[in-house]
């Protein structure tokens, strides 16, 4: 009898786990499995994630020291340590910031990229000189076009008409205050919108000349800065190479970081402005509804 009550006993409490763990179809892990599922799910995506951020990061590795290895230095002696070494021979420095001064005013006009003579001033004339002579120049570049695209105001209009999704941005630049107008000008200036494109479309939204001037000199700051940085990080990668002596491990180090600072920077910066710009778009478009 009293196995027999043991045995009524191990029934009631294998009753009472069937209750509770099973479904009664003989199932007694779907509702533990149940609870787990969405836990194993969401580390498993964790993981994985994770495991492609490191093989990205040791691809980009891999890369940056092939590139410093061997293609770098094979570009600085065929391409660039040549070119450095003409500018410098055939121009002094006084004539260079009249080249470099010149190019960023007449490039943009012609719908031809400027950085070239960015790097140029950051190898010649440093973050200082070379960032005020930089800032003026875009001054008068980004102002030929405006004046010169009010001439085909109406042609301009008719092209943007047939893009209406892409216009829609720039003619955001054209609406509300002159704060307003500075700040989208400004914005569109570090997203990547074309630079050279935007001077001349600019003047058919509508926007005002000085709105145009600031926002395209506040919004230029962060690209000059790249530039500048990039053309003296050229220029010692250059000389380091031209010299036969090679970087130490603290400027590689230092120059490495400096990349990915200057990388992650502009990313931010970038993002930042599109979220700025559509946020700006969905203002704009409750105010005319």
């Amino acid at each position: 009898m009293t196995y027999n009550a043991g045995d009524e006993d191990l029934m009631v409490e294998y009753d009472y786990v069937k209750l509770e763990g099973g479904d009664g179809g003989g199932n007694y892990g779907g509702h533990c499995q149940a609870q787990t599922s969405p836990f194993c799910g969401v580390g498993c995506r964790w993981l994985w994630w994770w495991t492609k951020v490191v093989l990205v990061l040791l691809f980009v590795g891999v890369l940056g020291a092939v590139f410093f290895k061997w293609v770098g230095p094979f570009v600085m002696d065929k391409e660039i340590i040549p070119i450095i070494t003409w500018e410098r021979k055939t121009f002094s420095t006084t004539k260079l910031a009249f080249l470099v001064f010149g190019s960023l005013t007449i490039f943009p006009s012609l719908l031809l990229p400027s950085s070239p003579s960015m790097w140029i001033a950051g190898m010649t004339f440093g973050y200082g000189y070379g960032f005020l002579l930089i800032i003026g120049a875009v001054a008068i570049g980004a102002s030929v076009p405006y004046f010169i695209g009010s001439l085909f105001n109406h042609k301009i209009q008719m092209w943007l008409d047939r893009y209406p999704k892409k216009a829609s941005v720039i003619r955001l630049a054209g609406e509300g205050s002159l704060f307003n107008q500075f700040r989208a000008v400004a914005f569109i200036r570090i997203s990547p919108f074309p630079y050279i494109i935007y001077n001349y479309c600019a003047v058919a939204t509508d926007v005002k000349y000085g709105p145009y001037l600031l926002g395209t000199l506040v919004g230029m700051v962060p690209e000059i800065f790249v530039t500048l940085y990039t053309g003296i990080l050229i220029e010692t990668l250059a000389d380091a190479s031209h010299d036969q002596h090679p970087l130490s491990a603290p400027q590689i180090i230092c120059n490495v970081i400096g990349v990915c600072i200057t990388i992650a920077t502009t990313a931010i910066v970038t993002l930042y402005a599109k979220r700025r710009l559509k946020k700006l778009q969905t203002e704009e478009g409750l105010v005319l509804r």
